[in-house]
């Protein structure tokens, strides 16, 4: 399982209490504790909460699929989600799981709690949907995901005209009801919708990628701007679709945790006036 890929969760102040929270849920472990930082693993994945500020508010149009091996443990899994949270959609038996539910839990994350075949090791999918003007264009995306990273691939693809019968709203028989894919080797689920939501794609969920070294660094940042992306701060971008990617070097995290207080320093001021990560700039920086 590819751990150079992995959400960033925003919060304004409750990272920490989030982590401990999901790390009872899910049997975790804090892997970094810093006031701005904290890394959770769950099932060997790695998730990022970021203390970042009131900007901005997570919501469902990137939940969490939690694949489940039994009822008990989809119970066990919405029981405590659902504690203080809002249900989304009922747990109950659709024609897609005999046990499943969707509930945004009391720190604004989305998880569908899923009882079926898990996609490989990945036991955790985020999963992407596509409303509003981006509606129809989850297999568009999916194209062009796959073709920025390597060792990647569309999977299973279902159309809402494959068989839609007792969907809650009618979709145009093209649009994707659920598919799979993988950029280099880490899974996501997307879907079309065309409801009427009250939020979008926005920096509340974002998609950290480690990259080794500056051509990738490019690449990946080049791709995922072009073709009305938008480049942001500190190695943040949207993609075409709104959605926020963080392209961050190995060599950043290895420069800012310098036990040299003052080197490590200089780095992150560096570091702040970038839009895309320079690592030429960094070290410069670093040996100043």
């Amino acid at each position: 399982m590819n751990n150079d890929i992995f959400p960033c969760l925003w919060y304004d102040g409750e990272a920490k209490e989030s982590a401990e929270f999901y790390c009872n849920v899910f049997n975790g472990k804090i892997t970094a504790d810093t006031p701005v930082v904290m890394n959770i693993e769950i099932f060997g994945q790695k998730l990022m909460l970021l203390n970042g500020g009131p900007q901005f508010k997570k919501n469902a149009s990137v939940s969490f699929m939690v694949i489940c091996e039994t009822e008990d443990e989809v119970q066990k899994y919405w029981n405590e989600l659902s504690d203080g949270g809002m249900v989304l959609m009922d747990l109950n038996a659709y024609s897609w799981s005999k046990k499943y539910g969707w509930v945004q839990d009391k720190y604004g994350v989305s998880w569908q709690i899923f009882l079926g075949e898990k996609q490989g090791e990945q036991k955790i999918i985020p999963t992407l949907m596509f409303i509003h003007e981006n509606n129809g264009k989850a297999m568009e995306a999916m194209e062009l995901y796959t073709k920025t990273f390597p060792n990647s691939k569309i999977g299973n693809i279902l159309r809402y005209g494959d068989g839609s019968e007792g969907h809650p709203n009618p979709e145009p028989a093209r649009n994707i009801q659920h598919a799979h894919f993988e950029i280099d080797g880490y899974s996501f689920f997307c879907m079309d919708n065309s409801y009427d939501h009250q939020f979008d794609f926005n920096e509340g969920i974002s998609m950290v990628v480690m990259t080794d070294n500056q051509e990738q660094t490019d690449t990946y940042w080049n791709n995922l701007t072009s073709d009305g992306g938008r480049e942001s701060m500190c190695g943040w971008l949207k993609d075409k679709y709104g959605f926020s990617w963080q392209i961050v070097p190995k060599k950043l995290i290895q420069l800012v945790s310098d036990p040299d207080q003052e080197k490590a320093q200089k780095v992150v001021m560096a570091m702040m006036k970038m839009q895309k990560i320079v690592i030429k700039d960094l070290e410069e920086a670093y040996n100043s």
